[in-house]
């Protein structure tokens, strides 16, 4: 085909994709109308938010196009797509792969197919495009998995017109936040510690500008001054097993210490690796508590007490109320049912093995 022969009168107006032939879809609609493919959703709905100009454009567009709206388009007008958006970041840590393999069952289970964006950096725009990318696939609701202070930022800056569900962060508009109880976790695992006779205990954190890391670490610091116990500065990892070798080495040089609350159990994993190098022996010396309970917690050398987070509940809890909020948004000319709560917090459980033992047990001194 020589430049120019698709412009016959046959096709002209028509998108790029129906030159080759193929049917065209909302995606073209929406282009040659200039509008989003939501407000094509909108039209094919009825939706009276619509203004009178931009609905005759796009039945014009239809019409140019000799666009006849699919199934998934016959559910948008019906009022649902049966797709759900999640947005997450770092999902290859065991929390976020774990949460949104829960989200993907319980979608299922509920008949909805999930669309999921998997982001590698946190930057507003990055987090902006995503969520304007599920927008325009028309997705019903979207979870946002935001571990990060600055990723909760850009998801208020988004303004997303489908309900939204956040975990870990609190927008600051209502939307409902779904998180564990990492404030009682940090707490039970400090006094744990504590109540063995330890008279600190020293901390490895996560990232600073993570929600979760910083709650962890603001526990453990109000539960030491509360007993009255001396409160150092915390270390700071970045998650990783690495992380928590490299702080490891430093914090087995100190003959007084005698217990650390790790903020993960990847770095515990870490810091358990680097006492035994330095010949401290976990738990005679030192006591160490993790937090997460990875399924392979219990096969640490020695097996690893820890704070157990269900992040299948996490998950399967914010689908639910998800769900909810998106049966909670009043139709046209219906009122609004039932509020959907601003804040669920998950409970957590402290799971006690031999990685940690008594004071009277330990010895301050460094042995080997």
């Amino acid at each position: 085909m020589t430049p120019g022969a698709a412009d016959g009168p046959a096709t002209k107006g028509r998108s790029r994709r129906n030159f080759a032939g193929a049917r065209p879809v909302m995606d073209d609609v929406a282009k040659l109308a200039g509008v989003s493919k939501q407000t094509v959703s909108r039209v094919l709905n009825d939706h009276p938010a619509v203004r009178a100009e931009t609905r005759e454009a796009v039945r014009t567009a239809m019409r140019t196009l000799g666009y006849r709206p699919s199934s998934s388009a016959r559910s948008l007008a019906s009022g649902r797509t049966r797709m759900l958006g999640v947005i997450s970041f770092d999902a290859a840590r065991y929390g976020p792969a774990s949460t949104l393999t829960a989200i993907n069952t319980a979608a299922q289970e509920a008949g909805y197919l999930v669309s999921s964006i998997a982001l590698d950096t946190a930057d507003r725009d990055t987090v902006v495009r995503a969520a304007d990318r599920l927008s325009a696939e028309g997705a019903d609701g979207v979870i946002a998995i935001a571990p990060q202070v600055r990723v909760a930022r850009a998801l208020a800056e988004a303004r997303l017109d489908t309900p939204l569900v956040v975990m870990d962060n609190d927008l600051g508009d209502g939307t409902p936040m779904v998180t564990s109880d990492a404030r009682t976790g940090a707490r039970k695992a400090t006094r744990h510690l504590l109540s063995l006779g330890h008279p600190t205990v020293r901390h490895l954190a996560g990232p600073t500008g993570w929600s979760s890391a910083d709650r962890r670490a603001q526990s453990w610091r109000d539960t030491l001054k509360a007993a009255g116990a001396q409160i150092h500065a915390p270390l700071v990892g970045d998650w990783s097993a690495d992380s928590g070798y490299d702080l490891g080495r430093t914090l087995a040089k100190d003959p007084t210490l005698t217990a650390v609350f790790a903020s993960n159990d990847q770095m515990a994993l870490g810091l358990l690796r680097a006492l035994h190098e330095a010949g401290r022996r976990v738990p005679e010396d030192v006591s160490v508590v993790g937090y997460d309970d990875i399924p392979e917690a219990a096969h640490f050398l020695p097996p690893l007490t820890t704070v157990r987070t269900d992040f299948t509940d996490i998950g399967t809890i914010a689908l639910r109320i998800l769900l909810d909020r998106m049966d909670s948004l009043p139709r046209p000319g219906e009122p609004p049912t039932a509020a959907v709560p601003a804040l669920t917090l998950v409970p957590v459980e402290l799971r006690v093995r031999h990685s940690t033992t008594t004071r009277a047990a330990a010895s301050p001194t460094t042995r080997g």
